[in-house]
């Protein structure tokens, strides 16, 4: 049973190096059993299909992250301060790991097509939010612009906010200020 456990997540960090280098569409499975040093049979013997495969590698990588959030949203006193310790969080992980954001972005065009891979987006952005509005937003006082709105809508807003400077830090890797974007998040306690 442990050669088994040991194979199977041999086989899901070959998947997981393949995928966020090359993107889900352009990685066969062939190319997964080779970067593993595995039969192809194996993959399909372990997981079914691509597909199958896939949404282990997306469950190891949604698991691992939400973890990481959440050690960072612990960081820090204020709801100002952990507001920081998210932006860090997102900053490092640009710079020392853009492969899971590609990869997260990856699972955001497959998610619009498909509802297994929905499912499991659907959830981590609502994990998230929700560890935002607990650790951040219940402990602090917004701005009264924001006061008219939900804590779990302003919660969705930074996520989306934050998500959606990351791509652009990716696309245009280059361009410096992009990440320093992130800091503006910071504004709704202003």
């Amino acid at each position: 049973m442990e050669d088994k456990i040991s194979q199977s997540q041999k086989i899901l960090n070959a998947a997981y190096k393949c995928i966020s280098k090359k993107g889900y569409a352009n990685v066969s499975l062939r190319d997964i059993a080779n970067e593993a040093g595995v039969v192809l049979s194996q993959l399909n013997y372990y997981f079914g299909n691509k597909e199958g495969l896939f949404a282990e590698v997306i469950k190891m990588m949604i698991n691992k992250y939400l973890h990481e959030i959440n050690e960072a949203l612990d960081i820090g006193e204020t709801a100002r301060d952990k507001m920081a310790s998210l932006i860090k969080f997102f900053k490092e992980m640009l710079n020392n790991n853009p492969e899971l954001f590609r990869l997260l972005y990856d699972l955001t065009g497959l998610a619009i097509w498909s509802s297994s891979f929905s499912s499991l987006l659907r959830n981590l952005f609502n994990e998230i939010s929700n560890m935002i509005e607990e650790k951040i937003l219940n402990k602090s006082n917004l701005n009264d612009n924001l006061k008219n709105y939900s804590s779990k809508s302003v919660a969705r807003m930074i996520l989306g906010a934050m998500f959606g400077t990351a791509i652009q830090v990716i696309l245009d890797s280059d361009e410096g200020d992009i990440s320093n974007a992130l800091n503006a998040v910071q504004i709704i306690f202003e």
